[in-house]
């Protein structure tokens, strides 16, 4: 219990951290585990600074225009890139999303606005001003650890937490365990990313969207007060986690 509280003191201090430079604190329950999404900053950004064409897209899908334009980035985070060489690239992922218009029948959306080069377009600046930076504790991941996925299908995952999500605009971009040095290592951070964060989940055999390479979150930390590892591609026992220095 102890071993706890004080991680949870590092894990606190650290969102206190994240707010001071201007992130906002998320809440679990409004995560969509379906989609890896946090679903009200992907549709604030948008409506906030591509308003003309959200009223195109409300058009196109007046019946739920929200609920399809979650579908939609959902799609694209999973749709192929005929451009790509390499066939395991051949996915827009997070990376491609963020960075590449989304398009949908004659509507266009960034979803994200990165920082711009110089202040003479006040379009630019204020559209980069608006993106959403979100800290998320505790986040139970998994959308197959339902007592409803339960009931249809007979199998239920594991309802694993992790410590701390990021994302921008509502786009999952970190994940992290910590690990409080005065009462353990930043390598059991590690073995619980390697034997409890599965890309596929061992009891359904389906993919866990916020794990999954390239579509889910883009890198994943395990940190402590003096040590950071990171893993771009989580594989159980196979992952691979690159020590970086804390200055």
């Amino acid at each position: 219990m102890a071993d706890k509280a004080t991680e949870f003191t590092f894990q606190n201090e650290m969102i206190q951290q994240l707010l001071a430079n201007g992130w906002l604190l998320g809440k679990p329950e409004n995560y969509n585990r379906e989609l890896a999404l946090y679903s009200e900053d992907l549709l604030g950004f948008v409506k906030e600074t591509q308003d003309e064409q959200w009223q195109k897209f409300c058009q196109l899908y007046p019946h739920n225009p929200e609920q399809s334009f979650l579908e939609r980035v959902a799609s694209q985070l999973n749709k192929a890139d005929p451009n790509a060489v390499n066939k395991e690239l051949r996915t827009f992922g997070t990376l491609g999303v963020l960075r590449h218009e989304l398009r949908d029948r004659g509507t266009r959306f960034s979803l994200c606005q990165f920082k711009p080069e110089h202040d003479l377009n006040p379009d630019t600046l204020h559209r980069y001003q608006q993106n959403r930076c979100r800290v998320v504790p505790e986040l139970v991941y998994s959308p197959w650890a339902t007592a409803a996925h339960e009931a249809e299908t007979g199998n239920k995952a594991q309802a694993w937490r992790i410590d701390l999500v990021l994302f921008v605009n509502g786009l999952p971009i970190v994940t992290l365990e910590l690990k409080s040095e005065f009462k353990q290592a930043v390598q059991n951070a590690i073995k619980q990313y390697k034997t409890t964060r599965f890309a596929i989940d061992p009891v359904t055999k389906k993919p866990e969207p916020l794990l999954t390479f390239k579509r889910g979150a883009l890198v994943h930390f395990a940190v402590s007060q003096y040590e950071v590892y990171m893993a771009t591609r989580l594989e159980g026992a196979n992952t691979f986690f690159l020590p970086l220095v804390v200055v």
